[in-house]
């Protein structure tokens, strides 16, 4: 959309403002001994407006249109307060809680408050210094899930976030990696990924993927924000994913909670934290360990991660919050298999001396600042200083023995880079309702740094070059990645009526890359003997500035029911860093070039009573210079300098052409029980349903066998479904997963699977998955078990061009796990 059409669509918007007769709606929430209730939830259902306490327990809603509203009061440890009241004029609300006691509530029915929260929460338009309306956002509320959290267990957590695309790893839930619309889950690249509001990826210009992945105990919520959302938070087409932590205790000085896990193949994993307030001091800690053998020989793992959190509250409108988290993991890869070895054994491995590391250090200092009740301000100063380390055998012959003679492939990323995040949202009075204005800028920078060469011939986690060893090793290069972002973002709530509200804004891109380094070019004859060796400098600098535009809209169908529209820009910048790994599964194409495209969302969520909650929408996703992979013959050149081929296929990535991608997406969330049985407290029982069904098509590309073909990573049906249930304070789920098939690559190339050498090309055949969990309460003790892959199918979500492959990356059986919490 060009600049001058998005402004006339703005102007139209603007020309039908209504005005209406408006008022404030102000009070304070405290307990029944007169003491303030900070952080107390006001909701004002009917206009879906939400407002959280403040340290004395005030509030206020300003500039609404009178009349009939209901009233609800939500706060932990608090019964639910809920009036439908008449306003006419200003009003003045004193509303008092009564404390419940915790131990006397049934799991059930704490579970059953959390959720009305969860509903809450999916429609709050304004939340801090962000925005969130006419964008598709779903929350996930980890209190609320019965499931396998001490392993991550993406499927489970995850389950009501529609059409995400998850790679099973196996690992303990180590790295995240879900995608979606499309998009490759290669451990999350394709969102914007953060926790508690900063950047947590490798580097979010040029390496954008995530290693560390927070622990599932330590989140209070996850959210997931797709349509506009890189107005706010990047360029991507994926949108973006928050981790929120859990927040300190308000009510205890010291709070304990220690899990401790049990599972198949070996698993163990401890998580405790440590929380409390002081005065105007707050602080969340927690240290977790995971160790384990995957269901594959050379297959375990070894991690550690550590997170705190401090906070003061310099006075009622200033507080300061500083985090650091710290990560290391070890793990052992058995590799990827060929589909003849898939099927013949998926616990097979011939590979045992392929190692990963991953060393993870992020920082943030942030500042939140209310200058007056309607403005807000926000400055978060982040850093992180990684690295991760792959070292091992990995040929594009999956098949092949590895060679114990020969130097393993050794690469090693160091990743610096530190940004600042400023966003000021201030709501204002225009032609008589309330707006809201969000302004923000962000600056970044890293310098990353990147080494391949030839690691040791040994079978150990030996992470230093052997360069003198292997002189002519043929995949060697050294590289510097200082890139440089700067963006200015704005959005802004325009509420033409009581129903009726637009949200236009934009995002300014300013991004410089560079690759200072050089790379060995080695040509060697038949008999391995060097023909050639030289260094090849290779230094780039490639800017650009660009502008990105959106516009988000909602319509109130009525109290209960929403209308949600959006249109978003988006762009993909691609860096060096991309072209520069040599792999010898696939070539880059050295023209390599950013992509861009727009996303649209038109959809309808609501409620039926306590009956039923929805989100019905449809989307398309135009994705130009999409970067993909195709197959192409290898060629080498021989002895006179002329290029022949060698009679291999190799897997080639670069620009492939123009997609289109739309789809249907729905989720539902029936209550059972109070269809059917109301009166029953102790009882839960829903139902749920996530489906997503999508198409897509190449419309055009310059690479033969791709015009025309599917767009790979988009299984047409992907279905979670399943129960929660419980009595009590026994709680449950049981969860079926469906995905079709997919293609891993532009030309839809299908795999012989008699073809003993390669796994990397080919489909993901479509596979099923059933899920089985359960928790009892009893006092301070909380006891979870479950069985994962219940049915213990045989399959796989991934064929791995690189690491933890090359070739098929099998998926856990049958598992099982039991949790012991203790809570004081």
């Amino acid at each position: 959309m060009k600049l001058k059409e998005f402004s006339i669509v703005c102007f139209m918007f603007l020309a039908s403002f209504s005005a209406v007769a408006q008022l404030t709606i102000s009070g304070i929430v405290t307990d029944d001994k007169g003491n303030a209730v900070e952080d107390a939830e006001v909701y004002l259902k009917e206009l879906q407006l939400l407002r959280t306490a403040s340290s004395d327990g005030s509030f206020e809603f300003a500039n609404i249109p009178g009349g009939k509203y209901t009233v609800v009061v939500f706060a932990f440890e608090y019964e639910v307060y809920e009036k439908e009241l008449t306003f006419d004029t200003t009003f003045n609300l004193n509303i008092q809680l009564q404390r419940i006691q915790s131990q006397a509530l049934s799991e059930v029915v704490l579970t059953e408050r959390r959720e009305k929260v969860f509903a809450l929460k999916q429609l709050k338009k304004v939340e801090g210094t962000a925005i969130y309306a006419g964008k598709k956002t779903e929350v996930v509320l980890l209190e609320g899930l019965t499931g396998n959290l001490a392993a991550n267990n993406a499927r489970q957590i995850y389950s009501q976030v529609v059409g995400l695309n998850i790679y099973d790893n196996g690992d303990a839930g180590l790295q995240l990696n879900i995608g979606g619309r499309g998009l490759d889950p290669n451990r999350t690249a394709n969102f914007n990924t953060r926790q508690n509001g900063y950047d947590i990826s490798a580097d979010v210009l040029g390496y954008p993927e995530s290693y560390y992945t927070p622990p599932a105990e330590a989140l209070e919520e996850i959210q997931v924000i797709r349509g506009a959302a890189s107005l706010q938070y990047g360029t991507q087409f994926g949108g973006l994913i928050n981790f929120k932590f859990k927040k300190p205790n308000p009510n205890k000085e010291i709070e304990l909670v220690s899990r401790q896990t049990v599972g198949s193949y070996d698993l163990f994993t401890s998580f405790n934290s440590l929380s409390g307030t002081v005065g105007k001091f707050s602080y969340y800690t927690y240290f977790n360990y995971k160790d384990g053998n995957g269901f594959r020989p050379n297959s375990n793992f070894n991690s550690k991660n550590y997170f705190t959190h401090l906070g003061y509250e310099i006075s009622d409108r200033t507080k300061v919050t500083f985090e650091t988290t710290f990560m290391h993991y070890l793990a052992k890869q058995p590799g990827g298999l060929t589909d003849a070895q898939f099927y013949e054994d998926p616990t097979f491995s011939n590979r045992d001396r392929n190692w990963f590391e991953v060393d993870w250090r992020l920082y943030s200092l942030r500042l939140d600042h209310a200058f007056s009740d309607k403005t807000d301000f926000s400055l978060n100063v982040f850093g992180l200083n990684a690295s991760r380390r792959a070292l091992g055998f990995r040929t594009n012959r999956v098949s092949q023995e590895d060679i114990i003679t020969e130097p393993r492939e050794l690469l090693v990323d160091d990743f610096s880079n530190w940004g600042a995040e400023a966003r000021v949202l201030t709501r204002y009075n225009l032609a008589g309702t309330e707006s809201a204005l969000l302004l923000g800028s962000k600056i970044y920078k890293t310098n990353n740094d990147q080494r391949q060469g030839p690691g040791s011939a040994a079978d150990d986690a030996d992470f230093s070059f052997a360069d003198a060893n292997f002189p002519n090793y043929e995949r060697q290069s050294e590289f510097n990645f200082p890139n440089f972002n700067v963006a200015f973002f704005g959005e802004n709530i325009f509420n033409l009526s009581d129903r009726f509200a637009v949200t236009p804004g934009f995002r300014l891109e300013h991004i410089k890359t560079e690759s200072i380094g050089s790379y060995r070019e080695i040509t060697l004859d038949l008999a391995d003997n060097p023909l050639s060796n030289r260094e090849i400098q290779d230094d780039n600098v490639f800017e650009r500035t660009f502008l990105l535009l959106g516009l988000g809209a909602t319509y109130k169908v009525s109290p209960s029911v929403e209308l949600y529209g959006n249109f978003s820009q988006n762009y993909r910048s691609v860096t060096f860093s991309d072209i520069r790994v040599v792999n010898p599964s696939f070539e880059v194409d050295p023209n390599i070039s950013d992509e861009d495209g727009f996303t649209a969302d038109f959809g309808a969520r609501g409620r039926f009573k306590d009956v039923l909650s929805y989100d019905v929408s449809v989307y398309g996703l135009y994705y130009d210079n999409r970067l993909g992979e195709i197959l192409k013959e290898e060629t080498q050149v021989n002895a006179v300098g002329e290029e022949v081929s060698t009679g291999r296929l190799l897997r080639a990535r670069g620009n492939i052409g123009t997609a289109f991608i739309y789809g249907l997406e729905s989720f539902a969330n029936w209550s059972i029980k109070e269809t059917f049985f109301p009166q029953s407290e102790k009882v839960k029982l829903n139902y749920f349903a996530n489906l997503a069904l999508t198409q897509s098509e190449y419309l055009s590309s310059e690479r033969n066998n791709v015009e025309g073909s599917e767009v790979e990573f988009i299984p047409k049906v992907n279905l979670k479904t399943g129960l929660n249930f419980g009595y009590g304070n026994l709680l449950g789920s049981l969860q079926y997963t469906y995905f079709d098939k997919q293609f891993t690559d532009a030309t839809n190339a299908l795999q012989d699977v008699s073809d003993n050498q390669r796994g990397i090309e080919g489909e993901i055949p479509a596979y099923d998955i059933l899920d089985f969990s359960l928790s009892y309460t009893y006092k301070n003790w909380k006891l979870e078990a479950g069985v994962n892959n219940l049915l213990d199918n045989s399959y796989f979500t991934r064929r791995a061009t690189g690491y933890p492959g090359p070739g098929i990356i099998p998926s856990e059986p049958r598992t099982f796990y039991t949790t012991l919490q203790v809570k004081l």
